[in-house]
């Protein structure tokens, strides 16, 4: 991810219309999140965020063109002159003469979108979370397995590409390997990508570089995927304990995120890529409501209990 991106870059990437303030096309934005400025055309400015790009739909062009033209033109003049990146307005919006004027005052560009205020925000939105979102970069591999977004990470050598690689000759589909950048939209919300030098291509130990697609199908990746798991590949080591039944549930943080990690020994012998498949559909189960460790333990107590018979 980026510090910041152009008005220019928002521009050409989201197939705006350059209306007026062709002078603020090299500005700067840096927050992932846009504005409706409703609000402040009623002059009412104690929450504005100056920093965010400003989005006019219908409703608040309608208010603003019923608004006295003197005090109209002083709530917008005050948005210009606290410097927003760019004025976006969706189409047909019909808005008074004085915005190409303070566009091209202030130096901000005044944009227009062939879509309507709707989709404009979710696509602004939506780009400029891939953009500017709170991002870091793990080491691993990232798949999507059976709908999962499962991430596979563990200490160089230990075969988390050539496990990965397995899963997607079962049909699985691989997002990223060796490094994934994850994404964070919102609270709960983590979403895996490659960079896109690495996009499409896995690294293994002996044979070098593969493309999936080109070896497996265009089937054999996606771009991206919301993170749902982690298992984390280890030596085996006598000394630890690993839970048999399924009842610990540990979690990994990123950002304000929590995310349910699976630890699977690794030893001489075991199918590693089967191991994985079967923990990421158990945790998707899980989410179904079907917990089969919980009803294991229900039906030894009960039986245990003597409150029930086995089953045949």
């Amino acid at each position: 991810m980026v510090d910041y991106i152009t008005v220019e870059k928002i521009m050409n990437d989201n197939n705006l219309d350059l209306i007026a303030g062709e002078k603020g096309l090299k500005r700067h934005c840096t927050e992932d999140m846009i504005a409706r400025p409703g609000l402040e055309f009623a002059g009412f400015f104690d929450y504005f965020d100056a920093t965010r790009v400003q989005l006019v739909g219908s409703k608040e062009a309608k208010f603003l063109n019923r608004q006295d033209s003197k005090k109209a033109y002083e709530h917008v003049r005050k948005i210009y002159e606290m410097s927003p990146p760019c004025i976006v307005l969706s189409v047909n919006v019909v808005i008074p003469d004085f915005f190409k004027q303070l566009s091209e005052e202030f130096g901000i560009c005044l944009l227009r979108s062939h879509l309507r205020t709707t989709p404009t925000s979710s696509k602004l939105y939506n780009y400029l979370q891939d953009h500017l979102a709170s991002s870091i970069s793990v080491h691993g591999t990232f798949l999507d397995i059976n709908g999962m977004g499962t991430m596979i990470i563990g200490k160089s050598g230990i075969g988390k590409s050539e496990t990965s690689l397995d899963l997607i000759k079962r049909g699985h589909q691989l997002i990223a390997d060796d490094l994934v950048e994850i994404i964070e939209k919102e609270p709960g919300n983590l979403i895996g990508t490659a960079p896109d030098i690495l996009k499409r291509y896995m690294e293994i130990r002996g044979i070098g570089i593969v493309d999936v697609v080109t070896m497996f199908g265009a089937g054999a990746y996606r771009v991206r995927k919301n993170l749902s798991l982690v298992v984390e590949l280890e030596a085996w080591n006598e000394d630890k304990y690993y839970d048999r039944l399924g009842l610990d549930e540990e979690k990994i943080k990123y950002f304000n995120t929590e995310i349910t990690k699976i630890t699977i020994p690794v030893l001489p012998g075991r199918t590693v890529s089967l191991l994985v498949e079967s923990a990421a559909m158990n945790e998707k189960l899980k989410r179904m409501g079907h917990f089969a460790a919980m009803e294991f333990i229900n039906k030894v107590d009960s039986k245990a209990s003597g409150g029930g018979k086995e089953d045949d």
